[in-house]
């Protein structure tokens, strides 16, 4: 390292920020770079969020459409195919399902599909099934149970 090699780091130098409302001498006197009146130049005053002057905003022009239901019963769903294809055997559960990684949380509710085939009796207890899973399990010599 040589001394016309050397630099100051970016770190050590910064530009101040601009000091509003001092004077005239600081170039932001007076006005503090708000401009003449009007309610943006005002302490506090800004406009909420998503006004538009008194035009109709575009949020109530624009229609609506559906509803979000907070009754809905949120369901994990899972497919005979998957039970079959993870080897489970004898009594399932959600809480076999959360260990071999079919299902997300063991406290959730279960719904089996009737996606696949099954060919061993299984015990499965679960919240829901569809009809086509129950016949499939039912046919293959198993039980359902609802949680």
């Amino acid at each position: 390292m040589k001394l016309n090699e050397l630099q100051i780091p970016s770190q050590a130098t910064s530009k101040a920020t601009k000091r509003r409302g001092r004077g005239a001498a600081t170039g932001q006197g007076s006005t503090a770079g708000r401009g003449l009146g009007g309610q943006k130049s005002r302490s506090g005053g800004k406009p909420r969020r998503g006004f538009e002057g008194g035009q109709m905003p575009l949020i109530r022009r624009v229609p609506k459409r559906g509803f979000y239901n907070i009754f809905r019963k949120e369901y994990e769903i899972v497919n005979l195919s998957d039970i079959t294809q993870k080897g489970l055997e004898g009594e399932v559960t959600p809480q076999v399902l959360k260990e071999a990684g079919l299902i997300k949380k063991s406290a959730s509710k279960v719904k089996i599909l009737g996606g696949g085939d099954i060919k061993k009796a299984l015990n499965i207890k679960a919240h829901a099934w569809s009809a086509s899973a129950a016949e499939k399990i039912n046919k293959a010599g198993g039980t359902i149970e609802v949680m």
